[in-house]
């Protein structure tokens, strides 16, 4: 698409005013409130396919492509999704952004790390280093793990979202997520949630999401933890694959 036929998004300025107070005085908001004012006013409207998959209750697992080109920000999927969901969801987000070989990048780290602390505590959600893995967030990231977890035991009925790619890809193309995503989404899966994937893309001047039938995921027994670990990822990625157009699947064409 050239840049004239993309969607029109943008943020009403009662939200902006609203989340620029309640984070400097540390107020809770709905992010649903939010995500459904702000999709009300994309132009044109949602384009929403599998209507009849959108969860009404958990516990869930909603799974997204991270879908991303200039001008698209990987929050629109969030908003999208948390405006057709009936209900509050709980998603795991980055907890800086990155821009590998730019020399901002310091700079936007540093900003982004603050900006997003900020904005978890708002939204009440749980920030996971960001993709692809880096030695020193080791112990940063399974602290991340294990807050989820907690979360998912504390609220039985939990509706959890997530990108498990975790970082911007090429052209927008479906590519495999790093290892230990599998590994994280089997946790989750030992709490008895179903999975719904999600394809997010933009087509012919529209802003898209497609939700597929829910699943239970499971590997085979007697496979090693990195065999375990890599089909877990390939299976849901195979799910997202399906609801995109061919030309997104990038890995799983």
């Amino acid at each position: 698409m050239k840049a004239g036929d993309f969607p029109k998004y943008g943020y009403p300025s009662n939200v902006v005013a609203g989340l620029a107070i309640s984070t400097i005085v540390g107020l809770r908001r709905s992010f649903r409130g939010d995500a459904i004012r702000a999709i009300e006013r994309l132009k044109p409207s949602l384009r929403v396919m599998g209507q009849e998959n959108i969860p009404q209750s958990g516990p869930c697992v909603i799974t997204v492509n991270h879908y991303h080109r200039p001008g698209f920000g990987a929050e629109w999927l969030a908003l999208g999704i948390s405006a057709l969901v009936p209900r509050e969801m709980h998603w795991v987000m980055t907890a800086e952004w990155t821009a590998p070989g730019k020399w901002y990048e310091p700079i936007k780290r540093l900003y982004s790390r603050l900006l997003l602390k900020h904005l978890s505590r708002v939204y009440g959600y749980t920030t996971m280093p960001p993709m692809p893995p880096r030695l020193q967030d080791v112990q940063a990231r399974a602290r991340s793990v294990r807050a989820v977890l907690e979360y998912t035991k504390k609220h039985t009925d939990f509706m959890l979202g997530l990108a498990p790619e975790g970082a911007n890809q090429t052209k927008g193309k479906l590519s495999m997520p790093a290892p230990g995503a599998g590994r994280f989404i089997l946790l989750l899966a030992g709490q008895g949630s179903a999975f719904v994937p999600v394809g997010a893309y933009e087509t012919d001047g529209n802003f898209c999401l497609h939700f597929g039938p829910a699943y239970r995921l499971a590997v085979p027994s007697g496979l090693s933890t990195d065999e375990r670990d890599h089909m877990a990822a390939e299976n849901i990625m195979k799910k997202i694959a399906v609801l995109l157009p061919e030309a997104l699947r990038g890995d799983f064409a």
